[in-house]
C-alpha cells in the first residue's frame, strides 16, 4: 500500500524512469518528468514531498532544479535524492548541496528502491507524527510499515521516542535517542536479543510515543548495527537449521515472513542476494 508522499521522479531516460516508476508506485504517488522544466511545473503545480532527479539532465540539471524549488517559499519544503556518477558526487556535488542522498550510478534496480525507500518511510513518518491525536501518540499498522522500515525511518530521522509493537499478543517496546537504540524488552528477554525477535515481523501494529522515555541502556550495537546482525543470524539460522527454525528465531510465535523491501541491502539473506543477481543494472 502506498504512503501518502508525493514523489517527483525525474530522468531523461526513458527507460529508466519508467522502471523507477514502476518500482516505487507501491510505496508513494510517484509523478514522473522527462526533462527538468517539466519537473519544475508540475512541482509548482503540485508540490512534492520528495524530488528523486538525474543529476546529469539537459539544460538545468539536477542540482539546479532542487536550488530552484529550495529557493521557492511553496515549493521548498521537500527532501531529494540526487542521482550521480561517483565522479560527479566527488567533484562537482557535496554534503553542503541540497540533496539528502546520493545514489550512486550505475545501480541495480532495487537496491535504489530499497535506499529510496527509506527516505519515503521517514518523510511517511513525519507527516504522521505531524498528523498525531491529542495524546501525541502515532499509531500504525505494520502491513504498511515493517519493524525494519520503522527502525530504518527512526534512525534517519533522528527521533527520540518509545516504539511499542504487538503482534498476536506478542509485545515488545523499544527506546530511541537521537535515532539509537538504546533499550528494549520482549518477554524476559532485553537488549539486543529483544531487538531479533520482531525484526522480521510484518504484521501487528505499532505505537510511537515521542515524549516516551527511559534511563536503561540494555543495548550493544547501535540501531544499524542491530538491522544487520538481526538479518545475520536469520540467514545463518536458514542455513542450518531450515526456514522454520529461522522463522521461530527471529519472529517468536507470532511473527510473519519478511518481504525485505526495508533492508538496506547488506543484511539480506542469502536467497535475497540471489534475487540481486539476477537485478537490472541501471545507467544513463
Amino acid at each position: 500500500m502506498a504512503n501518502d508522499v508525493k514523489l517527483l521522479l525525474v530522468d531523461d531516460n526513458p527507460m529508466v524512469l519508467a522502471m523507477l516508476q514502476q518500482a516505487l508506485t507501491p510505496f508513494a504517488r510517484v509523478v514522473a518528468a522527462g526533462d527538468t522544466a517539466d519537473a519544475l511545473l508540475k512541482a509548482v503545480d503540485d508540490p512534492p514531498d520528495l524530488v528523486v532527479c538525474d543529476y546529469r539532465m539537459p539544460g538545468m540539471d539536477g542540482k539546479q532544479l532542487v536550488e530552484k524549488l529550495k529557493s521557492r517559499p511553496a515549493t521548498a519544503n521537500f527532501s531529494a535524492v540526487l542521482m550521480a556518477s561517483r565522479t560527479d558526487i566527488d567533484e562537482r556535488l557535496s554534503p553542503q548541496d541540497a540533496a539528502d542522498d546520493y545514489l550512486v550510478k550505475p545501480f541495480f534496480l532495487k537496491d535504489a528502491t530499497r535506499r529510496i525507500k527509506r527516505t519515503i518511510d521517514r518523510i511517511a513518518l513525519e507527516k504522521m507524527a505531524k498528523t498525531a491525536p491529542s495524546d501525541g501518540v502515532v499509531r500504525g499498522n505494520l502491513s504498511q510499515m515493517n519493524v525494519i522500515d520503522l527502525m530504518q525511518s527512526l534512525e534517519m530521522g533522528r527521533k527520540s521516542c518509545q516504539l511499542k509493537l504487538n503482534y498476536q499478543g506478542d509485545k515488545c517496546e523499544v527506546f530511541f535517542v537521537e535515532g539509537q537504540v538504546k533499550h528494549a524488552t520482549y518477554g524476559s528477554l532485553t537488549g539486543d536479543e529483544a531487538v531479533f525477535k520482531v525484526l522480521r515481523w510484518t504484521g501487528g501494529n505499532f505505537e510511537l510515543n515521542f515524549e516516551g522515555k527511559t534511563d536503561q541502556e540494555t543495548t550493544k550495537l547501535n540501531t544499524q548495527g542491530l538491522l544487520m546482525e538481526g538479518l545475520r543470524l536469520l540467514d545463518e539460522s536458514q542455513r542450518e537449521g531450515g526456514g522454520e527454525a529461522a522463522q521461530e528465531n527471529a519472529s517468536g510465535s507470532g511473527a510473519g515472513a519478511s518481504t525485505g523491501s526495508g533492508t538496506s541491502g547488506s543484511g539480506g539473506s542469502s536467497a535475497g542476494r540471489r534475487e540481486e543477481e539476477e537485478d537490472v543494472l541501471l545507467d544513463s
